[in-house]
């Protein structure tokens, strides 16, 4: 299983696939060939549509990779917006920072280089919209303080939360088993807490959204 929808499905999405940057095809490009996690083309094109709902000033992501997903949320923010970012590997965050240059949005992108469970403490205002895609291992202590984090009426949006298709099935690849287990725990706890109004949704890799009360 290498996925949460057919080949057929994925075939007739990709028809109504917009390619208007040259930037985020550069990108998405670059992922594919080197093997890079980004997000889903669906599940990036629902996270623009939730934040042109929601109109977030302040803007937390957990995990920017190659700034992919950054530079797609920064170039519909409204102006005086914010998006903070956080990404670990500095061969990665290099790679992002020529990225966040090419775009031109340097004023509305802020990048953290470390880990998360570090930077996350130090940070004092709350988000109107966090992101949350890191590894999978970290994600109870990750939504932990994007609990503490989220201000009331914001959303969380989670990635990979069917992972693969893994999540719900029996058998499992071996070099699976362990990320599957956090995926399957973290989902538990998702659904359940009270703070939230959450969901799981069946877009791209699987979409937890959440809203806290």
């Amino acid at each position: 299983m290498s996925g949460i929808l057919y080949p057929t499905q994925i075939k007739y999405l990709k028809q109504f696939k917009k390619d208007d940057d040259p930037l985020v095809i550069e990108m998405e490009q670059y992922a594919k060939e080197h093997n890079v996690p980004i997000l889903y083309r669906q599940s990036a094109d629902f996270l623009e549509q939730i934040v042109l709902m929601i109109n977030p000033k302040r803007v937390l992501e957990i995990g920017t990779a190659i700034a992919y997903s950054t530079i797609r949320i920064a170039k519909i923010l409204k102006k005086k917006s914010v998006i903070h970012t956080i990404e670990m590997s500095e061969d990665n965050a290099a790679i992002a920072k020529e990225n966040i240059e090419k775009s031109g949005l340097e004023d509305k992108i802020d990048l953290k280089i470390g880990n998360a469970l570090t930077i996350m403490p130090q940070l004092q205002k709350k988000y109107d919209l966090i992101f949350l895609d890191a590894d999978k291992e970290d994600y109870k202590r990750l939504f932990d303080y994007s609990m503490i984090l989220l201000k009331r009426g914001g959303v969380i949006f989670v990635d990979n939360l069917l992972w693969h298709g893994f999540a719900a099935t029996q058998k499992v690849p071996k070099e699976y088993k362990i990320s599957t287990r956090h995926i399957r725990d973290f989902n538990k706890i998702f659904m359940n807490q009270p703070a939230l109004i959450s969901t799981i949704l069946p877009v791209g890799d699987g979409i937890g959204l959440g809203i806290k009360k």
